[in-house]
């Protein structure tokens, strides 16, 4: 029998799971937890075989909670169990330590598969986090832009003008249309339009943080 641990921020979440894995005689569900934090405090006390973690939770999130475990030494592995696979999800979280990366569209039997192949410690991806991955082997790494790129792309995807960008970040016009440029080549865009939905892509900018 696999010993699970549930982390999801949403109740509903981890009542839909617990219901799912209760009905299947080969698993048990150990708890649950509703912060990345929790989870550590939980998972080092009952150790279960496998964690299914979310990404995005209050405190602590997923990354730092993954972080966290491998530090304190506990052996379960982590499944992330979450609706993002941008870039600044999927890398962190498998560099953390993540066994599998999974989305929570995935069917009940692949999640069961899924559970099973990460307890046996065999690493498991879902279609479109396994592309991303290639795509990131294939591809050249391309320079990362810098916290000042991120602040002038952050103002062009809220609707800014050159002009409005320079005013709010106390640089010159000229200055805001090279950190365009440099963003456009880092991005390999051509305009404006391209290099924010470029952003939201790889998840460099967000519908909550722009």
């Amino acid at each position: 029998m696999i010993r699970i641990l549930i982390v999801d921020d949403h109740p509903v979440v981890r009542d839909g799971l617990r219901g799912m894995f209760a009905g299947d005689a080969g698993f048990d569900v150990l708890g649950e937890a509703a912060t990345g934090d929790e989870a550590v405090t939980v998972a080092s006390a009952v150790l279960p075989d496998v964690i299914l973690m979310d990404l995005r939770m209050p405190r602590m999130d997923g990354v730092a909670a993954i972080a966290a475990l491998r530090e304190r030494g506990v052996p379960s592995r982590v499944l992330v169990l979450t609706t993002y696979d941008t870039d600044s999800d999927v890398l962190p979280a498998i560099e953390a330590g993540a066994t599998g990366y999974l989305l929570k569209d995935a069917p009940r039997e692949e999640l069961f598969r899924a559970v099973r192949a990460a307890a046996a410690g065999e690493a498991v991806l879902s279609p479109s986090v396994a592309a991303r991955l290639l795509g990131q082997l294939r591809s050249p790494a391309k320079e990362p832009l810098s916290q000042r790129e991120l602040e002038v792309l952050g103002l062009i995807a809220q609707g800014t003008t050159n002009r409005e960008a320079a005013v709010q970040l106390f640089i010159s016009e000229a200055t805001v249309k090279t950190h365009l440029l440099h963003i456009y080549a880092k991005l390999g865009v051509k305009d404006r339009a391209s290099a924010v939905a470029a952003a939201f892509e790889r998840g460099l900018l967000t519908p909550g943080r722009r």
